[in-house]
């Protein structure tokens, strides 16, 4: 894991120290709301439906349990005693004072944790495919790339004030976990026949009102040019990004509105101009970031299967416990997704609990994934039942990783001032209505995301059932779509039709299924079976009992 050096806590605790100012002078009427705004959102502080939302940056999904025990002392402390993990690998809390905000920084600064650049018009927290470091077939560990990026963009003076909000992905698998397809800028790692790491690079992905996959501009970029690469592309966009219309401001949209080819071309003819100047990170740097992430000694483990004959542990082995870099070693997914819960809360006695059980059984780390949920990276195979009994003490061992009930959702109408309609309930309705653990693995992998207004926080665009709420009248629908996929062969989920009203939303979904079982080969996959068929027959059922 990356550990600050001086210079990174001296700058965290100087914004600590300036935010506690400003938030005085709010108290104090010396700020208005409007002049506070711009302030807050820079330390990512939301004003929502009912209080303050503080996000909490986990850059690219790695937390130390030191880090995660800390998260649980402040959920006690200054909220309601839980957080709300999200698609971007960040942690939400939903009921903070504004007066509090400053000591809440500062106890995160201590662990070496922030807030910095978790909204406004900036480049956000960096995200990486959360079995970095651990996948089998794996170039390289994006984490190091991910680190860099934050280092070089957090209070870049050329990109604070960008057009809109910026994401950036990576990965450095075949195996898409990282979404990379959905992002601003996402980039893969390979490497090439030198067995040196190079980089493709894919512009122009998103989500909202305007969905769109990023097209590649640049496969095969050497280490040494990424960081003046992407300042060409950051150029561009801050040159040509729409500034008089929120709705038109995203990279996407410039992508689109130039075409990928006079993009590109834009792109290289900026990166050549500034090559001579613009060094990016310099090298003995690279080198002590990425030595941060060599990865811990793991001693050998027996290569032994799990000796264990309960049906509940041999579910949960089926989905939530993934395969090793390191023989004898194990990925475990802990599910935030219980059974009629709310998708990726965890209470802060659970986040003390695994903290605990990653101390004993991972090698003191956390991950923290886009789909809401959190892994042990490295857990011997021989003592997986006693993770499994661990995990389940708290309510932890739900065996549905990848499965039907494994929602993303956003916080919806419950919590943010954005949304048109809750999303929570929905999840919770769809995961009652699929409990029986033998049904979800009949379905086999199916991703359903649910987002309660346009702007795509629940990745509905993305799910092989994406549902997406909208206000019609006053009252809250939800449209339904099918086929998306956030994965390394990413598409976008077709509208089946007209929307569904609350009370019958999750009769449509079942409804979805119940055509995929009918309809499926041996052994194919719901995903599978949608681009086999196309959508026709899935609408046509839905709307056949609508």
């Amino acid at each position: 894991m990356y550990a600050y050096d001086h210079y990174d806590q001296h700058m965290v605790d100087r914004r600590v120290a300036e935010f506690r100012d400003q938030v005085s002078r709010r108290l104090e009427g010396r700020l208005s709301e409007d002049e506070f705004r711009p302030l807050r959102l820079l330390n990512g502080l939301y004003l929502q439906l009912h209080a303050y939302m503080l996000r909490v940056a986990i850059p690219y999904g790695t937390l130390s349990t030191r880090q995660l025990r800390a998260l649980a002392d402040i959920a006690d402390r200054y909220d309601r005693g839980y957080g709300h993990f999200t698609t971007r690998q960040n942690l939400q809390f939903n009921w903070v004072k504004l007066v509090e905000v400053p000591d809440i920084l500062a106890a995160l600064a201590g662990v070496q944790m922030h807030a910095i650049q978790t909204s406004g018009n900036v480049i956000r927290n960096v995200t990486a495919d959360h079995f970095a470091g651990i996948a089998a077939n794996e170039a390289e560990d994006p984490r190091f790339v991910a680190e860099a990026i934050r280092q070089w963009s957090t209070f870049h003076p050329e990109f604070s004030f960008l057009p809109r909000k910026f994401k950036i992905a990576v990965t450095g698998a075949d195996e898409d976990r990282a979404a990379i397809a959905f992002h601003d800028i996402g980039i893969r790692i390979r490497r090439d026949d030198a067995g040196l790491p190079i980089y493709d690079i894919h512009v122009g992905g998103g989500m909202g009102r305007t969905p769109a996959l990023a097209v590649l501009i640049r496969r095969g970029l050497a280490e040494a040019d990424l960081f003046g690469y992407l300042a060409a592309i950051l150029r561009v966009y801050n040159r040509h990004g729409r500034r008089d219309n929120i709705y038109r401001a995203r990279i996407k949209i410039l992508v689109a509105a130039l075409g990928a080819e006079a993009f590109t071309r834009d792109v290289e003819q900026e990166w050549i101009a500034a090559r001579a100047d613009d060094q990016g990170i310099p090298e003995a740097e690279l080198a002590r970031i990425r030595s941060m992430f060599a990865g811990p000694e793991l001693p050998p483990a027996a290569v032994t299967p799990e000796k264990f004959s309960a049906p509940a542990f041999n579910a949960w082995i089926a989905t939530n416990v993934h395969p090793h870099r390191h023989p004898g070693y194990a990925i475990v997914t802990i599910s935030l997704k219980p059974i009629g819960g709310i998708p990726g809360d965890a209470n802060s006695d659970q986040m003390r609990a695994i903290a605990a059980i990653a101390d004993a059984h991972s090698r003191g780390e956390v991950r923290v994934s886009h789909e809401q949920n959190l892994i042990l990276p490295y857990v011997r195979r021989s003592a997986l039942p006693e993770v499994w009994r661990a995990l389940g003490e708290t309510g932890l061992a739900t065996a549905n990783a990848g499965l039907v009930t494994d929602i993303i959702a956003c916080p919806g109408l419950d919590y943010c001032s954005l949304a048109n309609a809750r999303s929570i309930p929905i999840a919770q309705r769809i995961s009652e209505r699929f409990a029986t653990i033998s049904q979800q693995h009949d379905i086999g992998p199916m991703k359903i995301k649910i987002s309660g207004c346009i702007n795509a926080c629940g990745h509905h665009h993305a799910g092989h059932i994406g549902i997406l709420g909208v206000d019609r009248k006053g009252e809250e629908h939800y449209q339904v779509l099918i086929g998306g996929s956030g994965d390394e062969n990413a598409a976008i989920g077709e509208i089946t039709g007209p929307g569904f009203s609350a009370a019958t939303v999750v009769d449509a979904v079942e409804r979805i299924i119940a055509a995929y079982l009918d309809l499926r080969r041996p052994g194919e996959t719901f995903l599978a079976a949608v681009r086999r068929l196309g959508t026709a027959p899935f609408k046509e059922r839905v709307y056949a009992a609508a």
